[in-house]
């Protein structure tokens, strides 16, 4: 997420970075629900109060669980979001297709960028996208070729991770408008 925000930024992209309080306490294993909720809901209220938005566009999203909580909070109706960003949605558990975490997906009003690797173990581009093609207008995949879960492609594919994340920054430039 780091490279990922430096990238972004570098693309002339303001950029907000936080840890979930499990993370910052150095826990593996993740918070309830509705304190993950809770934490981006509080993290999307500092950067709306702290932050200069003159045209009060805000794009959220995250990697892998960071994502799948920002949609919830997006599916519960939070109209300050203009778009969210995926990196590596988890679309399922590993190796069980069937428990499929995207119900929630068609209740959220905002364009959404999933950026997926396609060969993704927690749900692959071609996994996905049935779903995305039914959600809101102007929402889209892009795919990484070869790419993990982390979006990294084998060294066989001749393409260092910096260029990998520079064409999803420029992915994301395109997608948000460079806001």
């Amino acid at each position: 997420m780091v490279a990922m925000a430096g990238a972004l930024a570098a693309r002339g992209i303001d950029v907000i970075t936080f840890n979930f309080l499990y993370a910052e306490a150095r826990k593996r294993v993740p918070d309830r629900n509705d304190v993950l909720e809770a934490t981006w809901r509080e993290a999307i209220d500092a950067a709306v109060h702290h932050c200069t938005m003159d045209d009060k566009r805000l794009y959220v999203g995250g990697k892998s669980m960071g994502g799948r909580i920002a949609t919830q909070v997006a599916a519960r109706g939070d109209s300050r979001m203009s778009g969210l960003v995926l990196l590596g949605y988890p679309l399922h558990p590993p190796g069980k297709p069937t428990l499929l975490r995207s119900s929630h997906l068609p209740r959220i009003a905002v364009p959404m960028l999933f950026v997926q690797g396609s060969r993704d173990v927690f749900g692959t581009s071609e996994e996905l996208r049935p779903i995305v093609e039914r959600l809101a207008a102007g929402t889209r995949l892009f795919v990484v070729e070869g790419g993990d879960h982390s979006l990294s492609r084998p060294k066989s594919a001749g393409e260092p991770m910096d260029k990998t994340l520079g064409r999803v920054a420029d992915e994301v430039a395109e997608f948000t408008g460079g806001r």
